[in-house]
C-alpha cells in the first residue's frame, strides 16, 4: 500500500514531504530463533537514502489492538522522513514465543536486539528513537537504561520510573484493585490467536501454545506485596544515570502516572524535557479532555533534534510545560478543562512556596489550636465516588461529587479563601496518629469545596501504615502507639478560586480503589500538631505558552458494526447494606480495513458490606472475539478474588472457542498469603 503526499488530516490540510510505503508484516528473527512480527512505514526511497527510525514495542497487537491509533501517528512520522517500526512483543499478536510477565529481562533483551536489527537495515542511517504510551512508555525508559548504541532519544508517555510506588499494583503500600483489573485485562488480551491471514496454518498451533502457557499475572503480583527486587527491576529510578538517551516525558493530570514526570525532571542527567496537560491516559494529539495539542509536531521537533542533528530549539523550551487547570464542578466525564499553559525552568518550581495549614477539629488553619484526639472509622463502602484509578475516557471514569465519600471521612476545611490559591506540585500531610489494630490504611483526599457545597477531588494519596518507615521492610503497628507519618499526595496543578474552601478528607477505607485492611480500623488523629503543606505557586505576569493545533494522518478505513458503550453503576442493598459497583466496558464491534472483525466486552463487579472488610469480593469477566466471513474465534476469561485475614483467594478460568466448538479450557485456584496488606 502506498500513501501519497498531500493528504488531509483530521484538523488541517497537511502535505507530507515523503511518499511512503507500508509493510504490513515483517519478521525480525532474534538470536534464540524466535521471530517477532513488525509493521513498518517508510519513505519509498529509504533504501536509497537511509533515514532514522522510530520503534514502538508493545504486547497490544499491531494487527488490531493499536491499528487505528498507529494509522494516525506512524504515517505522520514516515511522511516526514522516518521509518516507523511497530513490533509486537513475543507471545502477542503474530509474534512467536511466550510472554510470562511484564517488563521481564527477556522483554528488554528482545528490544535491544530489535534496535540492533533496525540500525543494521539498509533503510536506516543507524539512529533509532523509541516511543510509546503506558507499557510502551515504560519499556522505552527501561530499554534506554540498557544503553543500546543506536538508541539516541525516547518519548515516554503516561509511564513510570518506579514500578512499585507508582504503577497499577500498589500505592503507598496499599493494594490497588487495578492490580487485579489489569491482570484480567492482560489475561484477555494475551488469550487471542495470531491472524491466520499473516501466519497461515500455524495460527492454531501458536494459539494452543499460548493458551496452555497462560500466566496468572495477579498471582505473580500478589506474591510481591513489598518493594523487593521483583519491582526494582525495571524501575529506572534505581539508577537515573543509566539513561543516556534524550528523554521527552509526557503525561496528563487526569492520568495515573503524572507523578513520574517531576521526579524524572529532577533526577535524570540526560537531556530531558517534560509536558503535562489536562489529559487522561491518551496521546495528546487525540487526547481528552480538551485542549488537545499538536503533539506530533512537538515529537517531530524532538526526533529532528536528536536523530537528525537538526537544531529545532527543543532545549530552549522550558524544562516543563504544564497546564494549570481551573476549578471545575465534579463530573464523571469532562469534554474540556479550562486553564492555561505555563513554563517552568526547574522542578520543583522556583515560584512555589509551601503554605502550612494545621489540622484543628473540623478546620484547617494557619495556626494551631490545643491538641485534641479525633477519631475516624470509615464504613467499608467509603470510596464509591472515587472513579477509575487510571481514567482512559471509557465513559464515567472521573471522580464524582465527593460528599458521599466525605460523609465517611474525617473532614477538615479552611475558611473561604480570600484570593485564589494556585496549587502546583505535591501536597503533603504530616500526621500524629495511632490505630487500634496492627494493620491499617489511611487515605487522604484534597478537595475543592464550592460555595454551593459540591466537593471536587483535586488530588489524593494513601499510606499502608505498616509501610510508614519502608516499602521494602514494613512492620506491624503496635495498637494505640503514637506515630508520626508523612503522606505525599499526587502532583497537581489546579486553581482554588476565591470564596471556595480547601478540604482534607481522611478515611480508613477507599473501595473499590483499594483492597481493605483485614480488620475494621479506628484511627486516632492528634490535632494541632498534624499539618498540611500546600505547594502554592505565585501567579505572575507571564506569556501563556501556545501549541500548534493537533494534526494526524488520515484515520484507517474501519467500519463500526456496534458502537462502544461504557457504564458505571453503584447499587445498595437496603436490607444487608451491601454496596455493589458494576462497570461495563463494551468496546464495540469493528471491521478493520483489512477485513478482521474485533468484538470485546469487559464486565467488573465489586461488592462489600459496610462493616465487614472481609466481605470484599471482585468478579471480572472478559469476552474477546475475532472473526472473518469464514473464520471465528472467542475467548472467555473469568476471575474472582476475595480474602480472609491471612490469605487472598483467586479463582480463574479461560475457555477458548473455534466457531461454536470449545477447544480449550483451564481453571486456576490459588491461595496467596497476605503479608501486611
Amino acid at each position: 500500500m502506498d500513501i501519497r503526499p498531500g493528504l488531509t488530516t483530521s484538523s488541517v490540510q497537511y502535505r507530507f514531504d515523503h511518499q511512503i510505503q507500508v509493510i504490513d508484516n515483517a519478521w525480525i528473527r532474534l538470536s534464540d530463533g524466535c521471530r517477532l512480527a513488525a509493521k513498518i512505514w517508510m519513505p519509498v526511497d529509504a533504501e536509497q537514502q537511509p533515514v532514522s527510525a522510530i520503534l514502538e514495542y508493545l504486547p497490544y497487537r499491531k494487527r488490531d489492538g493499536t491499528a487505528s491509533r498507529d494509522a494516525l501517528t506512524h504515517v505522520y512520522f514516515a511522511g516526514h522522513g522516518y521509518v516507523c517500526v511497530r513490533v509486537d512483543m513475543r507471545g502477542n499478536g503474530e509474534s512467536e514465543g511466550l510472554m510470562w510477565d511484564e517488563y521481564l529481562k527477556q522483554e528488554h533483551d528482545d528490544a535491544v536486539e530489535v534496535i540492533d536489527w533496525i540500525a543494521s537495515q539498509p533503510w536506516c542511517d543507524g539512529n533509532v528513537g523509541m516511543m510509546g504510551i503506558s507499557w510502551g512508555g515504560f519499556n522505552a525508559l527501561q530499554v534506554a537504561a540498557r544503553q543500546p548504541v543506536a538508541l539516541k532519544a525516547i518519548i515516554t508517555l503516561c509511564s513510570t520510573d518506579d514500578r512499585y510506588a507508582d504503577d497499577i499494583h500498589y500505592k503507598g503500600g496499599g493494594l490497588l484493585m487495578e492490580n487485579l483489573g489489569w491482570a484480567c485485562t492482560m489475561f484477555a488480551y494475551s488469550s487471542r490467536p495470531p491472524d491466520p491471514a499473516l501466519v497461515g496454518k500455524r495460527w492454531r498451533e501458536m494459539w494452543r501454545q499460548r493458551l496452555e502457557n497462560t500466566p496468572l499475572l495477579v498471582e505473580n503480583w500478589l506474591n510481591h506485596p513489598h518493594r523487593d527486587e521483583y519491582w526494582k527491576h525495571g524501575s529506572v529510578c534505581e539508577n537515573y544515570d543509566a539513561i543516556k538517551a534524550a528523554v521527552f516525558a509526557v503525561g496528563g493530570w487526569g492520568d495515573a502516572y503524572s507523578n513520574a514526570i517531576p521526579r524524572m525532571l529532577d533526577g535524570l542527567k540526560a537531556p530531558t524535557r517534560g509536558l503535562i496537560g489536562p489529559w487522561v491516559h491518551k496521546y495528546p494529539h487525540i487526547a481528552v479532555p480538551q485542549p488537545a495539542i499538536g503533539f506530533l509536531q512537538e515529537s517531530l521537533r524532538w526526533w529532528d533534534q536528536w536523530l537528525k542533528d537538526s537544531d529545532t530549539s527543543v532545549m530552549d523550551d522550558p524544562l516543563c510545560r504544564t497546564y494549570i487547570m481551573d476549578s471545575v464542578l465534579p463530573r464523571a466525564t469532562y469534554e474540556s478543562r479550562h486553564g492555561r499553559w505555563v513554563g517552568e525552568s526547574s522542578w520543583p518550581s522556583l515560584d512555589v512556596e509551601q503554605r502550612r495549614y494545621y489540622f484543628n477539629p473540623g478546620e484547617l488553619n494557619v495556626s494551631s489550636k490545643p491538641e485534641q484526639i479525633l477519631t475516624v472509622c470509615s464504613p467499608q463502602t467509603t470510596g464509591t465516588a472515587c472513579g477509575e484509578f487510571c481514567p482512559m475516557w471509557l465513559g464515567p471514569d472521573w471522580p464524582v461529587d465527593q460528599r458521599v465519600d466525605d460523609a465517611g471521612s474525617m473532614v477538615f476545611d479552611t475558611a473561604r479563601v480570600e484570593q485564589e490559591v494556585e496549587i502546583f506540585g505535591a501536597p503533603t500531610v504530616e500526621l500524629d496518629l495511632s490505630a487500634d489494630r496492627s494493620q491499617a490504611i489511611i487515605i487522604v483526599r484534597l478537595c475543592d469545596v464550592w460555595p454551593s457545597r459540591e466537593s471536587t477531588r483535586v488530588t489524593w494519596g494513601v499510606l499502608n501504615l505498616t509501610h510508614r518507615d519502608s516499602h521494602e521492610h514494613p512492620t506491624a503497628l503496635q495498637p494505640d502507639d503514637r506515630y508520626r507519618v508523612r503522606i505525599q499526595l499526587d502532583d497537581i496543578a489546579y486553581v482554588i478560586p476565591s470564596d471556595h474552601r480547601i478540604r482534607i478528607a481522611i478515611s480508613t477505607a477507599y473501595w473499590p480503589m483499594l483492597w481493605p485492611s483485614p480488620e475494621t480500623v479506628t484511627l486516632s488523629l492528634y490535632s494541632g500538631v498534624s499539618h498540611l503543606s500546600l505547594p502554592v505557586r505565585t501567579r505572575k505576569e507571564e506569556s501563556e505558552l501556545a501549541f500548534e493545533p493537533p494534526v494526524t494522518a488520515p484515520p484507517a478505513k474501519d467500519t463500526t458494526l456496534r458502537l462502544p458503550n461504557h457504564g458505571r453503576i453503584v447499587e445498595q442493598d437496603m436490607a444487608s447494606g451491601e454496596t455493589t459497583v458494576r462497570i461495563i466496558d463494551d468496546f464495540g464491534k469493528t471491521r478493520l480495513e483489512h477485513g478482521l472483525v474485533t468484538d470485546e466486552i469487559a464486565r467488573e463487579v465489586y461488592r462489600i458490606l459496610p462493616n465487614d472488610p472481609l466481605s470484599a469480593k471482585a468478579d471480572i469477566h472478559w469476552t474477546e472475539k475475532l472473526s472473518r466471513e469464514d473464520w471465528s474465534v472467542c475467548t472467555e476469561t473469568v476471575t474472582s478474588m476475595w480474602a480472609d485475614r491471612g490469605h487472598f483467594y483467586i479463582n480463574a478460568s479461560i475457555k477458548a472457542f473455534e466457531g461454536e466448538s470449545e477447544i480449550y479450557t483451564q481453571d486456576w485456584d490459588r491461595r496467596i498469603p497476605r503479608d501486611l496488606v
